[in-house]
């Protein structure tokens, strides 16, 4: 398939290796220069602008930061939204607002072209062995169109409902459970620590005993071995919850330990800590709030 792909930051880019590898044509643009470098070192084709990503292509994946930069990328000039032809699709895999899914749901609809909520759950070194977790909505037509383009970034996809929105929001409810946990084992480690108990001794015996979960261990390995290069940060972390309290505020809720954890960011962000690992923030806050 001909596929433009917009984004190719920590995340977006080893997404798209992962088309090529695949034997898929990519048009490719980033807001940052030289960001798509390993790419077109790859064999992928470099896009002036977003409308340039679109020419001829089967298919358009989103992966951007937030809902300000869909709002230029895909709605600025020479946007991508101007520029897709009725019948096309566009696949967006970032983490956006539930407010932001509905509307594009909405301007596909007018413009007659499929849209598909594909956010994923992974790590930049997810990304690049293939293995993401995908969760998908869209019309069970959008959703097969889609599948060639989502496979090979992925080890599954769970196909959530036939609104855009309900991935969007399912995807937000995990990143909220991923900032409970590592707010609950930062404070155990400060806890264990306080008690002559070392860290990975504490999550070895308690993750055994309950949980044997690879997922604590893995964000375990990160908080006590931290990387040169952040896989998201802690303002990453922080946009998350936030959007998670506004959708869920959308539909009459709120969502009591979320309103916690906004607290403990806005904390972060006044220690500098914004551009850290999100776990390793996370981390250092709790070393902070815990001093008795």
């Amino acid at each position: 398939m001909k596929i433009g792909f917009l984004g190719t930051g920590a995340m977006g880019t080893p997404m798209a290796l992962r088309l090529i590898a695949a034997g898929h044509e990519l048009r490719v643009w980033n807001r940052s220069e030289g960001r798509t470098e390993p790419l077109l070192r790859e064999g992928a084709i470099a896009a002036g602008t977003p409308a340039e990503a679109e020419l001829g292509a089967d298919a358009v994946v989103t992966m951007l930061f937030d809902d300000a930069a869909h709002e230029d990328v895909l709605f600025g000039a020479n946007g991508l939204m101007d520029a897709l032809e009725p019948g096309g699709l566009h696949i967006s895999c970032s983490t956006i607002s539930t407010t932001l899914s509905e509307r594009l749901t909405e301007e596909h609809a007018k413009r007659g072209i499929d849209f598909v909520a594909a956010p994923v759950f992974g790590r930049p070194n997810i990304a690049e062995a293939g293995k993401l977790w995908i969760v998908a909505a869209g019309s069970d037509e959008a959703v097969e169109k889609a599948r060639p383009v989502l496979e090979p970034m992925s080890r599954g996809i769970s196909i959530v409902g036939t609104e855009p929105r309900q991935a969007h929001a399912l995807k937000l409810g995990g990143n909220f459970m991923i900032a409970a946990m590592i707010h609950t084992m930062t404070e155990s480690f400060v806890y264990a620590q306080s008690q002559g108990i070392e860290p990975a001794k504490f999550l070895e015996a308690v993750n055994s005993a309950l949980f044997q979960s690879p997922f604590y261990s893995a964000y375990a390995n990160v908080i006590l071995n931290p990387p040169e290069r952040p896989g998201a940060t802690i303002a990453l972390g922080a946009k998350d919850v936030n959007m998670l309290r506004a959708a869920a505020a959308s539909r009459g809720t709120r969502i009591t330990l979320a309103d916690e954890l906004a607290e403990i960011f806005v904390e972060a962000a006044q220690a500098g800590l914004g551009e850290t690992d999100w776990p390793v923030g996370q981390y250092k806050m709790a070393q902070m709030r815990c001093k008795a």
